[in-house]
């Protein structure tokens, strides 16, 4: 499995690299007290892609604008922080021969998930026979306003006791879900520019993350994404990314690397390496910067070194300290 895996070098990524535009979004220009007119800059976009560009940020922009004015306010919350809740199965969708997504519904069908950025849920459940309860966290990829059900994309593991389960589950029956865990608490241009590096299932708080930065039109966050899989089948919410990254081209742009590629894979070849890294992050020296990274063991002792606990993050160690990272810039999921 991926998580077993030793991390080597991957080979140049063959992807084009997108730079972000310089100017301000005509689209933006249109909203109601626009900032003063600053003098033009250079942008090395060609005008077909600076109209493609303009286009999806004012779909995105309408988008969430139109959700939000017709999305009720005040809706009631499905979880509180303190007491476990069963939800029940409602739907359920094969991704792949080892994942699946899964529709949990809440009983208030008005109801919202309510979990702050970035946040995950608790689930739980008791084996046959077992003394203690298996309890594992669990980023829902639904969004976090939608009301009626949340969303888990999990992939089932050799031996592991909680994805098993819910690979088990059956509609109408139920899971026990409890929180929200806060992980990092986000606000509209917290950082100049993220990157999110992940592996696997790491990539659902990633995906949380970068679906709420994009949808908010006041977020001018620039997010880098690299996200590492043994085979391309592998690649979770491969289609969710790639329309993020073709409705918000100049905000959003991201980086494939498959160990085991088809032939006519254009991506980065190999694992995530030193030299990658390198290569599309964020330099060190910029200001402002925020380097996330989820993924399996393999993933964090290669490039960040591992937590210690859910409230410490250890040493920072791996690829970023070589690169020139410190502890500040880094949050590790």
């Amino acid at each position: 499995m991926f998580a077993r895996q030793t991390f080597r070098c991957a080979q140049p990524l063959k992807q084009s690299f997108r730079k972000y535009s310089a100017e301000a979004p005509k689209a933006a220009e249109s909203a109601p007290k626009p900032p003063p007119p600053s003098p033009p800059k250079k942008s090395n976009l060609t005008p077909i892609y600076l109209t493609v560009g303009l286009a999806g940020l004012g779909a995105g922009l309408y988008r969430y604008s139109s959700t939000a004015a017709a999305e009720p306010k005040n809706r009631p919350k499905a979880f509180n922080g303190e007491e476990w809740v069963d939800l029940k199965v409602a739907g359920i969708e094969t991704l792949s021969h080892n994942t699946k997504k899964l529709r949990f519904e809440f009983e208030d069908k008005e109801a919202v998930g309510g979990l702050p950025v970035a946040s995950a849920l608790l689930t739980k459940f008791k084996p046959e026979g077992a003394e203690k309860a298996v309890i594992r966290p669990y980023t829902p990829t639904s969004d976090e306003d939608q009301p009626g059900f949340l969303e888990l994309v999990v992939k089932a593991y050799p031996n592991g006791p909680m994805s098993e389960h819910i690979h088990s589950l059956n509609v109408d029956q139920r899971l026990a879900f409890k929180g929200p865990i806060v992980k990092y608490p986000w606000e509209a241009n917290k950082h100049n520019h993220i990157a999110l590096i992940a592996g696997g299932t790491g990539i659902t708080p990633m995906y949380q993350l970068a679906r709420h930065i994009c949808k908010n039109p006041e977020d001018k966050t620039k997010i880098t994404l690299v996200f590492g899989n043994v085979n391309e089948d592998d690649i979770l919410l491969k289609k969710e990314l790639q329309d993020l990254e073709n409705t918000y081209p100049q905000r959003f742009r991201a980086f494939y690397v498959l160990d085991n590629p088809p032939k006519e894979w254009t991506g980065g070849k190999g694992y995530i390496s030193k030299e990658l890294l390198k290569t599309v992050l964020p330099e060190p020296k910029e200001e402002n910067i925020k380097l996330f990274v989820c993924g399996p063991p393999g993933l964090y002792k290669a490039v960040s070194g591992n937590k210690v606990s859910p409230k410490d993050q250890g040493e920072l160690t791996g690829i970023l300290k070589e690169l020139g990272y410190n502890q500040e810039q880094v949050f590790k999921f």
